[in-house]
């Protein structure tokens, strides 16, 4: 029994400070509405797209961009893997290839996306070297 409430509590525990990016524009641009938040949309090539992989290490996956990506996005990532073993449902390819022709027409990886809380283009920007605080203020520039 202790090591079932254990292992429960580890799940929410690991549930309350993970990332929660939505694959769903629709759900996204909800949630963004309702919270007031802006959107921040990603497109990657998550198992190609090197600079897609350094942008998700030095920035995505920080402590500093989680805590505050919290409170002032919502987070909506358009992948385009090329491996078989990462291959995307139909349903879900078609959605991001929708997506990419209307914010990505030129096919750029990665891509970075921000909309205000009604779906308006505020900025775009692509894997720039420089710290998670600096991306945030670059972000929050547009």
């Amino acid at each position: 029994m202790k090591k079932y409430i254990i292992i429960c509590m580890c799940l929410v525990i690991g549930n309350l400070s993970a990332q929660q990016w939505e694959t769903n524009v629709t759900k996204a641009k909800e949630i963004a509405f309702k919270e007031h938040k802006k959107t921040l949309l990603v497109f990657q090539g998550s198992d190609w797209c090197a600079p897609c992989i350094k942008l998700d290490r030095e920035v995505w996956s920080t402590s500093v961009f989680k805590k505050y990506a919290e409170d002032h996005f919502i987070l909506l990532k358009a992948d385009f893997p090329k491996r078989k073993k990462n291959r995307l449902s139909k349903e879900q390819q078609d959605h991001n290839n929708q997506l990419a022709e209307e914010y990505n027409k030129k096919g750029y990886f990665p891509y970075v996306v921000v909309l205000d809380e009604n779906g308006k283009l505020l900025g775009t920007t692509s894997y720039k070297k420089m710290t998670a605080r600096a991306y945030i203020q670059l972000l929050e520039s547009f």
